[in-house]
């Protein structure tokens, strides 16, 4: 066990500045972090108020990776036993199952392996794209055993996103393709305790909060990771609060009824004439860049994958927001979603009537 504790802490804080600390930082194996946080000084409530929130977003909206697809050569079924193969279908999918991954890429990728017994597969044997930055976090994983000199070769999809997802049946699994319940939380156990001090209006508290993740992002990554998703949900009430109350002071119930405008440019044109004044958009640049380096939404990403839209000038020449609207599951959300993505790239910002739509 490799740990590192602060024996002491000072939570005496003169000018009533709320901060918090990591008090006790401990690796106890690959697959096994463990955090000790606290925050001080607080106001009564407000560390039962801020502790449940944080458990929530750890558990729940911290995203993760996983393996959310296998393929198999030559399989049945997935209760199969195979010749030359210690486990059974179903087995090696649990394996895969538990396989820890780490990574920040958006949307999915396809990883593969291919081995020849006898010997152990273990999470080492799996061929990850050089093109994404994805880690193993323990490669001693085991996966299955070939007891023959027999080839096994597996395609392997992987995907990142928060929480649990339940994968829809809907494959094909004549082919040997396999969805897996996907479990992308890195965190495992979330603990939150109050300790108060003072007395009657004086009264302080203290939060703690105890943290154990997989491994694939530390306790404190994970904390903090929370703390963004829980800031995303409150900045917009911060956002044109006094625009958005006059709008709702004036707003009729016929205005329901009511489509919003037209985009302010036009839909049958390629997206590249929305960053016409970017300079450095050649056409050679274009064909380099791939969308993966855009913080797509995985949904966003995936539809755009789907329709082989790959490279930037897939997406900006080839395209026009027609087109894009045309694709199955696409909204005109998805259309804002991505103007805003390379607004950020390219580092300029567009009319605010564009993204009027």
């Amino acid at each position: 066990m490799v740990g590192e504790e602060k024996k002491s802490v000072s939570i005496v804080t003169p000018s009533k500045t709320v901060t918090w600390q990591c008090v006790e930082s401990i690796e106890e194996s690959k697959r096994l972090s463990y955090g000790r946080f606290l925050m001080s000084p607080l106001k009564k409530g407000q560390a039962d108020t801020i502790g449940i929130g944080l458990r929530r977003a750890l558990l729940g909206e911290v995203e993760g990776t996983g393996i959310t697809s296998v393929k198999f050569e030559n399989i049945p079924h997935e209760y199969s036993t195979l010749a030359g193969i210690e486990e059974s279908v179903q087995e090696i999918l649990l394996n895969l199952k538990a396989i820890v991954l780490r990574s920040f890429f958006n949307g999915t990728c396809e990883a593969t392996i291919c081995a020849r017994g006898p010997g152990n597969i273990t999470a080492k044997d799996i061929i990850l794209p050089p093109e994404v930055k994805i880690e193993i976090v323990d490669k001693t994983q085991y996966i299955a055993n070939l007891t023959e000199p027999i080839e096994l070769r597996i395609k392997l999809e992987i995907e990142r996103g928060p929480g649990y997802v339940l994968k829809s049946s809907n494959y094909n699994f004549e082919d040997g393709s396999y969805p897996i319940d996907a479990i992308f939380t890195p965190v495992l156990t979330v603990n939150h305790g109050i300790y108060a001090s003072g007395t009657g209006f004086e009264t302080e508290e203290i939060l703690f909060i105890e943290i154990w993740t997989n491994g694939s992002l530390t306790p404190r990554e994970a904390l903090q990771a929370a703390a963004g998703k829980l800031l995303d949900l409150f900045i917009p009430f911060l956002i044109n609060t006094k625009k958005n109350v006059e709008v709702l002071d004036t707003f009729e119930e016929s205005e329901f009824m009511i489509p919003r405008n037209p985009m302010t440019f036009p839909i049958v044109n390629p997206l590249l004439t929305l960053f016409k004044d970017v300079g450095y958009l050649k056409k050679s640049e274009l064909k380099r860049c791939y969308i993966d380096e855009l913080d797509l939404p995985p949904r966003v990403y995936n539809i755009l994958k789907k329709a082989k839209i790959n490279t930037f000038f897939e997406l900006l020449h080839n395209k026009t927001a027609e087109d894009l609207l045309q694709l199955e599951h696409f909204r005109v959300e998805d259309l804002k979603a991505i103007i805003e993505c390379l607004e950020g790239f390219f580092g300029v910002e567009l009319p605010k009537t564009v993204l009027d739509f």
